[in-house]
């Protein structure tokens, strides 16, 4: 559910009648694939396919599709691929992969990685924009949003229309056939779990199995619950360190040392002097209310990190707010690299924002939390001038299928509770529901779920999965002060 700056970005998260297209072959050539340029490379097969802008319009200029496949272990692999969907949105499937390689590996014993990084994002046809550093996550000016923008739609290099879910799975069905796949096991994280669902309903005979982590439910729109579930997280990091003897000791009043830090900066921002964490040069900014939000929210996305939580918050309460800025400067630059603010935008604008309803918006509920009204605010005003896509007229309805999946939620997830995995199974006849305890957003990477995907995708049947060995999965204990955890 991970911001060019967080503003503009929620976490989170076209096409019945598309006349048909003829596939042209993908030829791959020996590449390598990283998540950056600070990480180690991984051996693939890369190449680009071409595909109309608008697929409605047979005279639409093309845009490039990126593609990687790395290859199976075995020599005489499945014919069905493995394809993992990124988050964002705005995420690049393949730097995705690249950083979280090792979950996949029981996987690719047997199974290609099939990576297509979605239109607009990675490599394929990127759509982004800069964003002033003076608007980040909380800050609302609604004159300013506007300015942005419009800014930012000026500036993009393709029609923000043509960005969307709906038009996003014709690529991906369009390289299957291209490169000869027979049905897709497909692994969608946060938003990508929506991709993954949207396209079992468009092509069902395509797809032999879907892993949804992190879920988004088609019937969830986002925006106007992400200030109380963030809130309904941080109160969980307070009850769960009252409930550590070595924490409630060490921090006994941690709530309200929040509330104490929250009403100071918002009253009066600090300014800090702190390293940039790209450069390593020393820079003075301005750290208030809505940085405190914005840092304690992306903190809460990992059970790594929630480990410092109480350390930063009372650190900052008793007047050092720099360890806290550092790791809001950190978090934030590096969504800033991973997402594509068009594409957000305009998944955004088309698939979440046209359908707010006033009227079931808790409005109080979202006053009442550390993050307020103004992100949602911010997304209103943006969606005013951003130009809507076209969205498949069943794009709100569950997924009504009998393909298995696996869905999979951290009870402690800041973004999409297992709340919504409940609502995205209720028309699923052949699924299974596992929550880790204690744990955030995604769960590919925690304790044996790896091995679960694994044994999963293989047997295609998520029954007679033995899950016990979540209940054993590590939770980083918390940092009772710099050095590290809590032995």
């Amino acid at each position: 559910m991970l911001r060019s700056k967080p503003l503009l970005l929620t976490t989170v998260f076209l096409l019945g009648s598309i006349p048909a297209f003829a596939a042209p072959a993908l030829e791959l050539d020996d590449c390598r694939i990283s998540a950056g340029p600070a990480f180690p490379g991984i051996n693939a097969r890369c190449g680009t396919l071409l595909r109309p802008e608008n697929p409605e319009d047979a005279g639409s200029p093309e845009i490039e599709i990126a593609v990687a496949v790395v290859p199976a272990l075995d020599l005489e692999p499945e014919p069905d691929p493995f394809v993992p969907l990124a988050g964002g949105p705005g995420a690049s499937a393949i730097e995705f992969y690249s950083a979280y390689s090792g979950a996949f590996e029981h996987v690719r014993r047997h199974r290609d990685i099939l990576l297509v990084d979605q239109r607009g994002t990675g490599a394929s046809a990127r759509m982004d924009c800069d964003v002033d550093d003076a608007i980040i996550e909380g800050r609302f000016n609604e004159e300013q949003v506007l300015e942005i923008t419009r800014d930012c739609i000026d500036a993009l290099p393709h029609d923000p229309r043509f960005f969307t879910t709906s038009v996003a799975v014709t690529d991906l069905e369009a390289v299957r056939e291209a490169l000869g796949y027979g049905a897709l096991n497909l692994y969608g994280i946060s938003y990508g779990s929506r991709v993954a669902q949207h396209f079992a309903k468009r092509y069902p005979g395509s797809t032999r199995s879907i892993v949804l982590d992190g879920v988004v439910p088609p019937q969830v729109v986002l925006g106007p619950e992400i200030a109380t579930e963030a809130q309904e997280a941080l109160e969980q990091i307070f009850a769960r360190c009252a409930a550590d003897e070595a924490c409630h000791a060490r921090f006994p009043n941690l709530p309200q040392a929040f509330r104490q830090l929250r009403a100071e900066l918002d009253e009066q921002p600090v300014l800090v002097e702190i390293p940039n964490p790209v450069t390593g040069e020393a820079e003075i900014s301005e750290f208030g209310a809505a940085e405190l939000a914005g840092a304690i929210r992306l903190l809460a996305y990992s059970a790594n990190s929630v480990a410092i939580v109480p350390l930063l918050v009372d650190t900052a309460a008793a007047g050092n707010v720099d360890p806290l800025a550092a790791q809001f400067q950190m978090i934030a630059a590096q969504l800033s690299d991973a997402l594509a603010l068009g594409m957000h935008n305009s998944v955004m604008c088309s698939e979440d924002a046209p359908f707010y309803d006033d009227d079931e918006i808790d409005y109080e509920a979202l006053e009442a939390s550390y993050i307020g009204v103004v992100q949602l605010q911010a997304i209103e005003a943006m969606c005013s001038v951003w130009p809507a896509g076209p969205v498949d007229d069943d794009f709100r309805a569950p997924l009504d299928t009998a393909i298995p999946v696996l869905l999979l939620s951290g009870d402690a997830d800041p973004i999409t509770p297992p709340r919504y995995a409940s609502l995205a199974m209720v028309d699923l006849q052949r699924a299974r529901h596992l929550i880790a305890m204690q744990q955030g957003h995604g769960q590919a990477a925690v304790g044996c779920t790896p091995r679960l995907i694994g044994a999963f995708v293989a047997s295609a049947d998520p029954t007679g999965l033995d899950a016990g060995c979540l209940e054993r999965s590590f939770v980083m204990p918390f940092f009772l002060d710099f050095g590290g955890p809590a032995p």
